[in-house]
């Protein structure tokens, strides 16, 4: 499954090496950033484009080329300073959406003051799995519960409004299991088949991770 968006990863420790080498492995375009020289020569061997820099200098960032990507993941937990900087540089050269990995919720409420889009906190989150989202466009979370099966969180898209289950008949144009609806923060596994679907609601589904692919 590949990717037209692309990346900059900043802070190369497990997180950060793991979420930039799972976007590579799916064919998208990323830079990858450390400060430590070690880091980056380690790296740069699964990382085709990997760059030894300090990300808390904006000229830095400007020639690195980061204006020019589509998501940025700062990867930096602890140190907030360096994160702080990177995310407010990133949204001031335009930068689209910013996602920051967080040491605690304290932190996550900062991070989510000066401009992140989105803050993860690394024991909810992997960063496979985060990279794996980000990937699966359109989709709004993305759980492997095998090799062969996958659980996806999909919001109703606008062609799907006011039509039911039957009519859609996503099994068999999609081949994917819809087994609950996200309604008002709750899941209901007691699906009316003929209700209109609306904006608001969000499919759990059940699907092999090479079906995916459909649904983007």
């Amino acid at each position: 499954m590949g990717t037209n968006q692309s990346y900059a990863v900043f802070g190369l420790g497990r997180f950060g090496k793991a979420v930039a080498g799972e976007l590579v492995a799916n064919g998208a375009e990323v830079i990858a950033v450390d400060k430590d020289e070690d880091i980056v020569n380690d790296a740069a061997n699964e990382l085709p484009y990997c760059k030894c820099a300090d990300i808390t200098n904006p000229e830095v960032i400007k020639r690195l080329g980061i204006a020019n990507v589509d998501v940025a993941v700062i990867a930096m937990a602890t140190h907030l300073e360096a994160s702080i900087m990177a995310t407010m540089f990133c949204k001031e050269i335009g930068v689209k959406t910013v996602i920051a990995k967080c040491a605690n919720e304290t932190n996550c409420r900062i991070l989510t003051k000066v401009g992140a889009d989105k803050v993860v906190l690394p024991e909810r989150e992997s960063g496979i799995r985060m990279a794996k989202n980000l990937i699966s466009s359109g989709f709004v979370d993305i759980i492997e519960l095998s090799r062969d099966v996958s659980m996806v969180e999909l919001a109703v898209r606008p062609e799907w409004e006011g039509r039911s289950l039957i009519e859609l008949n996503l099994r068999k144009k999609y081949s994917v299991n819809v087994v609950a609806i996200m309604e008002n923060g709750r899941a209901d596994s007691n699906i009316d088949p003929e209700k209109p679907l609306n904006g608001s609601m969000r499919l759990i589904v059940m699907a092999n991770p090479a079906r995916l692919a459909k649904l983007k």
